[in-house]
Protein backbone atom coordinates (compact mmCIF):
# COMPACT_ATOMS: atom_id res chain seq x y z
CA UNK A 1 0.00 0.00 0.00
CA UNK A 2 1.18 3.42 -0.81
CA UNK A 3 0.79 6.51 0.84
CA UNK A 4 1.11 10.09 -0.07
CA UNK A 5 1.23 12.52 2.48
CA UNK A 6 -0.03 16.22 1.47
CA UNK A 7 -0.46 19.74 3.41
CA UNK A 8 -3.76 19.66 3.97
CA UNK A 9 -7.29 18.60 2.80
CA UNK A 10 -7.54 20.49 -0.11
CA UNK A 11 -3.94 19.58 -1.41
CA UNK A 12 -5.55 15.77 -0.69
CA UNK A 13 -8.42 16.67 -2.69
CA UNK A 14 -6.31 17.96 -5.13
CA UNK A 15 -4.09 15.22 -5.28
CA UNK A 16 -6.94 12.90 -5.58
CA UNK A 17 -8.64 14.48 -7.96
CA UNK A 18 -5.64 14.48 -10.62
CA UNK A 19 -5.31 10.35 -9.77
CA UNK A 20 -8.85 9.23 -10.75
CA UNK A 21 -8.57 11.64 -13.89
CA UNK A 22 -5.32 9.39 -14.86
CA UNK A 23 -7.31 6.13 -13.60
CA UNK A 24 -10.63 7.42 -15.85
CA UNK A 25 -8.23 7.95 -19.12
CA UNK A 26 -6.26 4.78 -18.43
CA UNK A 27 -10.04 2.54 -18.24
CA UNK A 28 -11.42 3.94 -21.15
CA UNK A 29 -8.27 3.24 -23.22
CA UNK A 30 -7.99 -0.20 -22.08
CA UNK A 31 -11.92 -1.20 -21.68
CA UNK A 32 -13.69 1.65 -22.95
CA UNK A 33 -15.36 2.49 -20.01
CA UNK A 34 -14.27 3.76 -16.06
CA UNK A 35 -16.61 2.49 -13.51
CA UNK A 36 -15.89 4.07 -10.67
CA UNK A 37 -17.21 3.81 -6.83
CA UNK A 38 -17.35 7.06 -4.64
CA UNK A 39 -17.98 7.53 -0.63
CA UNK A 40 -19.47 10.00 1.22
CA UNK A 41 -17.58 12.85 3.44
CA UNK A 42 -16.15 16.41 3.37
CA UNK A 43 -12.63 16.18 1.72
CA UNK A 44 -14.24 13.68 -1.25
CA UNK A 45 -17.41 16.51 -1.88
CA UNK A 46 -14.23 18.82 -2.39
CA UNK A 47 -12.39 16.10 -4.70
CA UNK A 48 -15.37 15.76 -6.98
CA UNK A 49 -15.68 19.48 -7.16
CA UNK A 50 -12.24 19.63 -8.67
CA UNK A 51 -13.03 16.49 -10.18
CA UNK A 52 -15.66 18.22 -12.06
CA UNK A 53 -13.89 20.92 -13.97
CA UNK A 54 -11.01 18.14 -15.43
CA UNK A 55 -10.49 16.91 -19.19
CA UNK A 56 -12.38 13.45 -18.06
CA UNK A 57 -13.68 10.90 -20.80
CA UNK A 58 -17.99 11.73 -19.14
CA UNK A 59 -19.25 10.47 -21.34
CA UNK A 60 -17.57 7.08 -21.14
CA UNK A 61 -18.38 7.18 -17.35
CA UNK A 62 -20.38 5.66 -14.77
CA UNK A 63 -20.53 6.25 -11.24
CA UNK A 64 -21.27 4.32 -8.67
CA UNK A 65 -22.06 4.67 -4.63
CA UNK A 66 -20.15 2.79 -2.13
CA UNK A 67 -22.75 3.30 0.27
CA UNK A 68 -25.73 5.65 1.53
CA UNK A 69 -28.03 5.96 4.02
CA UNK A 70 -31.62 4.97 4.32
CA UNK A 71 -33.32 8.40 4.27
CA UNK A 72 -35.63 10.51 1.85
CA UNK A 73 -34.74 11.69 -1.66
CA UNK A 74 -32.65 15.11 -1.38
CA UNK A 75 -31.95 14.34 2.26
CA UNK A 76 -28.85 16.66 3.26
CA UNK A 77 -27.78 12.89 4.97
CA UNK A 78 -27.97 11.11 1.76
CA UNK A 79 -24.30 11.11 -0.72
CA UNK A 80 -26.29 11.33 -3.49
CA UNK A 81 -27.51 14.64 -2.85
CA UNK A 82 -23.84 15.51 -2.71
CA UNK A 83 -23.08 13.70 -6.00
CA UNK A 84 -25.68 15.45 -7.75
CA UNK A 85 -24.37 18.86 -6.48
CA UNK A 86 -21.12 18.32 -7.44
CA UNK A 87 -20.42 16.17 -10.71
CA UNK A 88 -23.85 15.78 -12.01
CA UNK A 89 -24.44 19.85 -12.14
CA UNK A 90 -21.17 21.06 -12.70
CA UNK A 91 -19.59 18.23 -15.31
CA UNK A 92 -20.81 17.24 -18.59
CA UNK A 93 -22.04 13.47 -16.56
CA UNK A 94 -25.54 12.92 -17.45
CA UNK A 95 -27.86 11.81 -14.80
CA UNK A 96 -28.16 8.60 -15.94
CA UNK A 97 -24.39 7.65 -15.58
CA UNK A 98 -24.88 8.04 -11.71
CA UNK A 99 -26.26 4.71 -10.50
CA UNK A 100 -27.85 5.43 -7.11
CA UNK A 101 -28.82 3.34 -4.56
CA UNK A 102 -32.49 2.70 -4.33
CA UNK A 103 -32.61 3.14 -0.31
CA UNK A 104 -36.28 4.47 -0.58
CA UNK A 105 -37.73 1.54 -1.53
CA UNK A 106 -39.26 -0.28 1.60
CA UNK A 107 -37.42 -3.83 0.52
CA UNK A 108 -34.12 -3.33 1.28
CA UNK A 109 -33.15 -6.45 0.37
CA UNK A 110 -34.61 -6.42 -2.60
CA UNK A 111 -32.94 -3.15 -3.77
CA UNK A 112 -29.89 -4.70 -2.39
CA UNK A 113 -30.19 -7.42 -5.20
CA UNK A 114 -30.85 -4.93 -7.57
CA UNK A 115 -28.07 -2.67 -7.12
CA UNK A 116 -25.79 -5.83 -7.78
CA UNK A 117 -27.85 -6.43 -11.27
CA UNK A 118 -26.19 -2.92 -11.65
CA UNK A 119 -22.93 -3.77 -10.56
CA UNK A 120 -22.80 -6.99 -12.79
CA UNK A 121 -24.22 -5.01 -15.81
CA UNK A 122 -21.53 -2.24 -15.84
CA UNK A 123 -18.26 -4.28 -14.75
CA UNK A 124 -18.69 -7.74 -15.40
CA UNK A 125 -19.94 -11.06 -13.48
CA UNK A 126 -18.45 -10.77 -10.84
CA UNK A 127 -18.15 -7.18 -10.71
CA UNK A 128 -14.67 -5.59 -11.01
CA UNK A 129 -14.56 -2.07 -10.50
CA UNK A 130 -12.07 0.12 -11.96
CA UNK A 131 -11.36 2.59 -8.96
CA UNK A 132 -13.13 2.58 -5.42
CA UNK A 133 -12.73 5.75 -3.44
CA UNK A 134 -13.04 5.00 0.74
CA UNK A 135 -12.76 6.88 3.69
CA UNK A 136 -11.45 6.08 7.05
CA UNK A 137 -13.71 6.21 10.18
CA UNK A 138 -12.35 6.89 13.43
CA UNK A 139 -13.61 3.54 14.55
CA UNK A 140 -12.02 1.77 11.78
CA UNK A 141 -15.49 0.99 9.71
CA UNK A 142 -15.00 2.38 5.72
CA UNK A 143 -17.97 2.38 3.69
CA UNK A 144 -20.76 1.34 5.85
CA UNK A 145 -18.46 -1.81 7.40
CA UNK A 146 -18.78 -1.29 10.78
CA UNK A 147 -17.02 -2.79 13.56
CA UNK A 148 -19.45 -5.96 14.54
CA UNK A 149 -21.71 -5.67 12.47
CA UNK A 150 -22.63 -9.13 10.35
CA UNK A 151 -22.28 -7.24 7.26
CA UNK A 152 -18.63 -7.83 7.59
CA UNK A 153 -18.84 -11.12 7.37
CA UNK A 154 -20.96 -11.00 3.77
CA UNK A 155 -19.21 -13.21 1.55
CA UNK A 156 -21.67 -13.77 -1.41
CA UNK A 157 -23.24 -10.76 -1.58
CA UNK A 158 -21.68 -7.71 -3.44
CA UNK A 159 -24.20 -5.63 -1.91
CA UNK A 160 -26.34 -5.82 1.50
CA UNK A 161 -27.50 -3.53 4.31
CA UNK A 162 -25.60 -2.88 7.53
CA UNK A 163 -27.21 -2.21 11.02
CA UNK A 164 -28.24 1.03 12.27
CA UNK A 165 -25.74 3.48 12.55
CA UNK A 166 -26.27 6.88 14.11
CA UNK A 167 -30.28 6.26 13.61
CA UNK A 168 -29.83 5.18 10.10
CA UNK A 169 -29.89 2.05 8.57
CA UNK A 170 -27.49 1.65 5.53
CA UNK A 171 -27.15 -0.07 2.17
CA UNK A 172 -23.17 -0.66 1.32
CA UNK A 173 -20.61 -2.45 -1.25
CA UNK A 174 -19.40 -5.83 1.09
CA UNK A 175 -15.76 -6.42 0.71
CA UNK A 176 -15.51 -9.12 -1.60
CA UNK A 177 -16.93 -6.70 -4.12
CA UNK A 178 -14.29 -4.19 -2.79
CA UNK A 179 -11.47 -6.81 -2.66
CA UNK A 180 -12.03 -7.33 -6.45
CA UNK A 181 -11.50 -3.87 -7.18
CA UNK A 182 -8.83 -2.89 -9.88
CA UNK A 183 -7.85 -0.03 -7.89
CA UNK A 184 -8.31 1.71 -4.39
CA UNK A 185 -7.88 5.07 -3.67
CA UNK A 186 -8.74 6.14 0.26
CA UNK A 187 -8.90 9.48 1.38
CA UNK A 188 -7.63 10.56 5.43
CA UNK A 189 -7.97 13.72 6.72
CA UNK A 190 -7.94 14.99 10.31
CA UNK A 191 -5.80 14.61 13.57
CA UNK A 192 -8.92 12.23 14.89
CA UNK A 193 -8.13 9.90 12.22
CA UNK A 194 -3.98 9.35 12.92
CA UNK A 195 -4.63 5.99 14.91
CA UNK A 196 -6.48 4.48 12.64
CA UNK A 197 -4.57 5.54 9.89
CA UNK A 198 -1.60 3.91 11.06
CA UNK A 199 -3.88 0.57 12.08
CA UNK A 200 -4.99 0.31 8.51
CA UNK A 201 -1.57 1.46 7.25
CA UNK A 202 0.01 -1.93 9.16
CA UNK A 203 -2.47 -4.33 8.08
CA UNK A 204 -4.88 -4.41 11.05
CA UNK A 205 -7.63 -6.97 9.98
CA UNK A 206 -9.16 -6.49 13.22
CA UNK A 207 -11.24 -3.07 12.06
CA UNK A 208 -12.73 -2.84 8.88
CA UNK A 209 -10.51 -1.08 6.61
CA UNK A 210 -7.82 -3.10 7.48
CA UNK A 211 -9.42 -5.61 5.77
CA UNK A 212 -9.49 -4.30 2.57
CA UNK A 213 -6.88 -5.69 0.40
CA UNK A 214 -3.47 -3.36 0.02
CA UNK A 215 -1.95 -4.27 -3.26
CA UNK A 216 -3.45 -2.19 -5.33
CA UNK A 217 -4.68 0.42 -2.79
CA UNK A 218 -3.10 4.29 -2.70
CA UNK A 219 -3.58 5.99 0.69
CA UNK A 220 -3.47 9.79 0.43
CA UNK A 221 -3.56 11.56 3.97
CA UNK A 222 -2.79 15.11 5.54
CA UNK A 223 -0.12 15.79 7.97
CA UNK A 224 -2.49 15.49 10.82
CA UNK A 225 -3.99 12.35 9.66
CA UNK A 226 -0.23 10.38 8.58
CA UNK A 227 1.40 11.57 12.08
CA UNK A 228 1.53 8.54 13.57
CA UNK A 229 2.87 6.72 10.89
CA UNK A 230 6.85 5.76 10.88
CA UNK A 231 9.28 7.96 8.81
CA UNK A 232 11.60 6.05 6.95
CA UNK A 233 15.16 7.10 7.24
CA UNK A 234 15.32 9.05 4.22
CA UNK A 235 12.25 11.24 6.11
CA UNK A 236 9.78 9.26 3.31
CA UNK A 237 5.98 8.01 4.03
CA UNK A 238 6.10 5.28 0.90
CA UNK A 239 7.53 7.59 -1.47
CA UNK A 240 5.83 10.86 -0.32
CA UNK A 241 8.20 13.06 1.45
CA UNK A 242 7.29 14.62 4.51
CA UNK A 243 9.53 17.42 7.36
CA UNK A 244 11.90 15.82 9.48
CA UNK A 245 11.32 16.82 13.07
CA UNK A 246 13.83 18.63 14.93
Amino acid sequence: MRLEVLSDRNAVAERAAAIIADVAHLAVATRGQFVFAVSGGDTPWLMLRLLSGKEIPWQRTHILQVDERVAPADHPDRNLTHLQETLLRQSTLRAEQVHAMAVENPNLGAAATDYEAVLRELAGSPPVLDLVHLGLGTDGHTASLFPSDPVLEVSNQDVSVSGPHLGRLRMTLTLPVLNRARSILWLVTGAEKAVMLRRLHDGDRSVPAGRVRQCNARILADRAAAALVAVDGDGMRFGAPVPRKK
